[in-house]
């Protein structure tokens, strides 16, 4: 026997207390919250729920809050007690490793605030005359605490690094040692002419000539950044648009903030941070993010990750803390490149290589030579971009990896391209039958209702 209720929708919804003086949930639902896909139980009112008095209502004075007074409301001997007390319990917590108090601990909370203070930043190392910072604790290594240095195992360290760089914004994270081969993938001279060095000293220095690296640092932090998807498909007849050159450009800054993050955190456990020039410093970020195990090298000479796609910028940075090294990987996705060639077709500038094998031979001395890949004509790509109000990128939003796993037929197809490659010319033809490489109108991006950076978080690897 089935039972049908009896009671309206409208009395339903009364009853609840999801409906008054007549509105319904339809109207909720159409209320001016309900573009911000807010849940449909929020609703816009008039007034908001804590009473105010406008009358009453004067303009405040921020001097007057503790963080600006606190010595005037306690007193100036209570004040300085307290932050005794703070200095001696910081030592003591931190010797004793008493849980959520080590060395590590603060070293993350430390890091995390350093957009609220203006630092000493020599685009090397980070200097330790660091000013305080704003909303409470000191940028100080483990001697100005005195403290013993965080000492850990290489897996101890990695698995500690990972954890603070995804927290500071990192997507992928992986470890490069250095030693007699992977050498040649740090930059014998920066873009600003000086040279890089390395030589047998305790600490990094920087001349007016050269930065010399300690021959002790031997690991290279190689992390990436996510970019939108949204932005890089959303375009005219697939050509650049300032959107794109967006979210690039949004990438870096959000390196940079990870960079200096993680070049404090290092500093606090007594460990050196060290980077080149900004914005392409210290080596080559493709290569190293290879030897790292963040992707591939693909047909356009840049990373190509099984879950981020092409759609990453990569960041490094070399450390004397001992880190157990990632390893490469095989996804498939330089033999996918071999029969793609979409980039290649779409390129503009006609940049890209169409052979179907990769060489050993340079196009020119802006290639790197020792690896046998698909070299590109750079200056024909610089060139084109050299004119357009933005960069292009046209090669990051024709390829078939930036679609990511939109769908589950998606995991299926890039399980299959790591294993064979048998399906591959099929695969490239589907990219174009399922309209992926349709046009957009870019400006349907500002009425898309997406997550912070126009990420979907959730489409890509989240580490367990």
């Amino acid at each position: 026997m089935k039972y049908h209720s009896t009671v309206s929708k409208k009395t339903l919804m009364r009853k609840l207390g999801l409906s008054r003086a007549g509105h319904d949930l339809d109207e909720i639902t159409s209320s001016p919250n309900a573009e911000w896909k807010r849940p449909w139980w929020v609703r816009s009112v008039k007034e908001p729920t804590i009473e105010i008095d406008w009358n009453r209502m004067e303009r405040f004075d921020a001097r007057t809050i503790q963080q600006a007074s606190f010595s005037k409301y306690v007193g100036e001997d209570k004040a300085r007690s307290l932050k005794a007390l703070k200095k001696e319990r910081t030592k003591q917590w931190i010797i004793e490793g008493k849980p959520g108090w080590t060395l590590k601990d603060r070293a993350l909370d430390i890091a995390a605030r350093q957009s609220t203070v203006k630092v000493t930043y020599s685009g090397f190392w980070r200097q330790s005359d660091t000013p305080r910072i704003r909303w409470g604790g000191v940028l100080a290594s483990p001697e100005e605490l005195d403290v013993p240095r965080w000492e850990g195992s290489p897996e101890e360290n990695s698995s500690m690094i990972r954890a603070a760089a995804r927290f500071f914004g990192a997507g992928q994270v992986g470890f490069v040692e250095l030693d007699q081969h992977t050498r040649n993938l740090i930059y014998s001279y920066e873009l600003d002419n000086k040279q890089l060095v390395f030589e047998d000293v305790d600490q990094a220095y920087e001349t007016e000539t050269k930065r010399v690296i300690p021959n002790k640092a031997r690991c290279v932090i190689v992390f990436s950044v996510q970019m939108s998807d949204e932005l890089h498909r959303r375009r005219i007849d697939r050509m650049p648009t300032a959107l794109s050159a967006a979210a690039s450009g949004i990438g870096y800054a959000r390196g940079r903030t990870i960079i200096e993050a993680l070049q404090a955190f290092l500093y606090q456990l007594g460990y050196q941070g060290l980077m080149g020039v900004w914005v392409n410093g210290l080596g080559i970020a493709p290569a190293l993010g290879t030897m790292a195990g963040l992707g591939e090298i693909g047909r356009f000479n840049r990373l190509i990750s099984p879950e981020y796609g092409p759609l990453q910028r990569i960041f490094r940075i070399i450390t004397d803390l001992p880190l157990a090294p990632t390893q490469p990987i095989d996804a498939g996705i330089m033999r996918f490149c071999r029969t793609c060639k979409k980039c290649a077709l779409m390129c503009p500038s006609g940049a890209l290589s169409m052979e179907t094998e990769p060489s050993w031979e340079v196009a020119g001395p802006w290639n790197h030579p020792g690896v046998r890949a698909y070299f590109d004509y750079g200056p024909r790509c610089w060139g084109y971009s050299e004119v357009l109000p933005a960069g292009c990128s046209t090669c990051f939003a024709v390829c078939p990896y930036t679609k990511k796993s939109k769908s589950f037929v998606h995991k299926i197809v890039s399980a299959t391209i790591a294993k064979t490659k048998l399906l591959n010319s099929l695969f490239v033809r589907m990219d174009d039958l399922f309209g992926y490489s349709e046009p957009h109108d870019p400006e349907s991006w500002w009425s898309l209702n997406l997550p912070p950076y126009s990420i979907d978080a959730n489409n890509g690897t989240i580490y367990d």
